[in-house]
């Protein structure tokens, strides 16, 4: 379980798409309280969802080869396939749309704060903090939050290594936000800045970023899945 929660909070911390949102966010005007209303909500969202599992187990795994193990396993086996799908059809894509001559690889923009960051940071200056916190909830890589919640069952409560490992993922599955937030509280001028043409550098490499997560998830939680069914 430790291993499947930790590889799950790497992929969902490293997840691109809700980075380079939150970025936007900080940058923006009162963004410290509107970054905290993100991460607060994006917490919530997975000690729901570990919360959920847990009061469905009653907090201790069930039996192996029971009917609750295996319809646990199938669903990780099932969104493991989805990654694996998912992931393989970006790869597609991207590899379609070079050949193509559609995507283009730009050098980072040497200004302090790139043109198109500058623009999208002026409109997130007019949402507000429940805002922030709403967007916190869609952008949550769902599909990676399921593959957890189909882990925390093999959670038992009676020992302390898995409420530590609760807690980690959840940690870790938070730190890019939360390390973002701390920077612009202790160096705003600075982060801002750099935050920004980091968004644009992400910009430019999100897809490949999410076919890797998706395909090294994926073929995980098949593979352990497989394994655990057939054993």
């Amino acid at each position: 379980m430790v291993v499947d929660l930790l590889l799950i909070a790497l992929a969902i911390t490293l997840d691109p798409l809700p980075i380079m949102a939150f970025v936007l966010v900080v940058a923006s005007v009162r963004g410290v309280w509107k970054g905290l209303a993100f991460i607060l909500s994006w917490l919530s969202c997975l000690v729901v969802v570990i919360a959920i599992v847990l009061a469905l187990t009653g907090g201790h795994p069930p039996p192996p080869k029971s009917p609750p193990t295996t319809a646990a396993l199938a669903a990780k086996l099932a969104i493991g396939v989805w990654l694996v799908l998912y992931g393989e059809r970006r790869r597609r894509r991207l590899i379609a749309s070079r050949s193509r001559g559609g995507e283009t690889v730009e050098e980072p923009d040497p200004d302090p704060v790139p043109a198109s960051g500058t623009q999208l940071t002026s409109q997130m200056d007019r949402t507000s903090a429940w805002a922030a916190a709403g967007l916190a909830v869609f952008l949550q890589p769902w599909g990676l939050v399921a593959a957890a919640a189909t882990t925390v069952v093999e959670a038992d409560l009676s020992h302390i290594s898995s409420w530590l490992a609760l807690s980690f993922f959840c940690l870790l599955a938070t730190a890019s936000l939360l390390a973002t937030e701390l920077y612009m509280v202790f160096a705003p001028t600075a982060a801002k800045a750099r935050l920004l043409r980091l968004r644009s550098w992400m910009e430019a490499h999100q897809q490949q970023a999410i076919v890797v997560g998706s395909l090294v998830v994926g073929f995980w939680l098949v593979g352990k899945s497989i394994y655990q069914l057939t054993s």
